[in-house]
């Protein structure tokens, strides 16, 4: 069933069952690929809590969790200008850093992650995300763990919004 929020019409495009079932595929990856790491989980505010909170809950090994907060859209776009909004509050020091992002479009606010985490004495760095527009990806950093590829259009719902709307909605919706 189609949702409006706003002017926009949005379509089903992935239920909440296959969120949680890949969450779950991830996340016993995850646990064997750090079996023996110290890991701070990053979740970058908005969009990422739900993913984050779900998928920590399937990862099977100790671990820190703390945000940051970005900012790159207005509405429908990005901005090509990334700006942080919320610093980190953990100290990372000699540990894993696995930056948690609900989707990687252009790859700015990736990028502008890296370069942040690499001021600090971290021992490795790794991200996830949720959604990958592979089409729109305009940078080299390596993606070490994709929920789901997606084509090129907008989406909304499990943490991601339409003008700070529908992050409450369980599934994804694509915008019609």
């Amino acid at each position: 069933m189609d949702i409006q929020i706003l002017d926009k019409t949005f379509v089903p495009y992935i239920s909440a069952e296959e969120i949680q079932l890949r969450l779950k595929e991830l996340a016993l990856q995850m646990t064997e690929d750090f079996k023996d790491e110290e890991c701070v989980f990053v979740g970058v505010l908005n969009g990422s809590f739900m993913f984050l909170s779900d998928l920590i809950k399937y990862y099977q090994r100790p671990c820190e969790i703390s945000f940051v907060k970005m900012a790159s859209y207005e509405g429908l776009q990005t901005t090509n200008e990334v700006r942080q909004l919320l610093g980190l509050d953990v100290d990372v020091t000699g540990k894993t850093v696995v930056i948690v992002e609900d989707i990687v479009d252009t790859g700015n606010t990736i990028e502008v992650l890296c370069e942040l985490f690499n001021r600090y004495k971290i021992k490795d760095l790794k991200i996830i995300t949720l959604f990958h527009k592979p089409e729109a990806y305009t940078k080299t950093i390596t993606l070490d763990y994709i929920g789901f590829n997606i084509p090129d259009k907008f989406i909304v719902g499990y943490g991601l919004d339409y003008n700070k709307q529908g992050r409450n909605i369980p599934e994804v919706y694509q915008i019609k």
